[in-house]
């Protein structure tokens, strides 16, 4: 074990419950693997931009025909890959805004789904190159949507870092925290039966 990746997402810096049960599981992560270094991406506090065209000349343009804009996006992408890539672990702390992902993660994956460095098309398709590490979200909503219609996060998180070759996921939901202070306790309580089973 050499390196955690955290990924904070919330727009909120207090009070967000994804950073809290996100950084619970951090700590037993790191009794766990004591040896292992923790790198944070608070992409919630500092998001990367959202995909645009220079991020595009970045990849795509000759080196030669590139500006200095085109090749700090590049070199921007480059390092978040890098993190991923040398991490054996990745946490995803993901409060769910409108059904989905927040958008300053939806920027972080647009970054890191990277051809001919996390996936490469072949004549079959595309196939992933980042296979062999553990994935855990923590996923925090307002209302009950696992296994729902409504639930456009957990599917788009599996989808997304199936294609690039990791399938190890394991999702832990903090949910029910808009549906009246019963229905947050239980929430929370089951998101915290499932963070103690991951540490039996």
């Amino acid at each position: 074990m050499q390196q955690i990746l955290v990924v904070q997402s919330s727009a909120r810096q207090n009070g967000s419950l994804s950073r809290e049960y996100t950084a619970n599981l951090v700590a037993k992560l790191q009794a766990q693997h004591p040896e292992a270094k923790v790198v944070t991406r608070d992409i919630g506090a500092n998001p990367v931009p959202h995909l645009d065209e220079t991020l595009l000349n970045g990849w795509m343009k000759p080196a030669d025909q590139q500006t200095d804009a085109d090749r700090a996006a590049d070199a921007r992408s480059n390092e978040l890959v890098d993190e991923l890539l040398a991490s054996d672990i990745v946490v995803i702390g993901s409060p769910m805004y409108n059904f989905g992902i927040t958008s300053t993660l939806k920027a972080w994956f647009d970054h890191v789904l990277r051809a001919g460095r996390t996936f490469k098309y072949t004549e079959t398709g595309p196939v992933g190159l980042t296979p062999d590490r553990k994935v855990y979200i923590v996923a925090s909503r307002g209302g009950r949507h696992q296994g729902s219609p409504l639930d456009h996060q957990q599917p788009y998180i599996t989808t997304a870092f199936g294609f690039i070759g990791i399938q190890d996921l394991t999702f832990i939901h903090v949910e029910g925290q808009a549906m009246g202070e019963e229905e947050a306790g239980k929430g929370r309580a089951e998101a915290d039966k499932a963070l103690s089973e991951l540490a039996a």
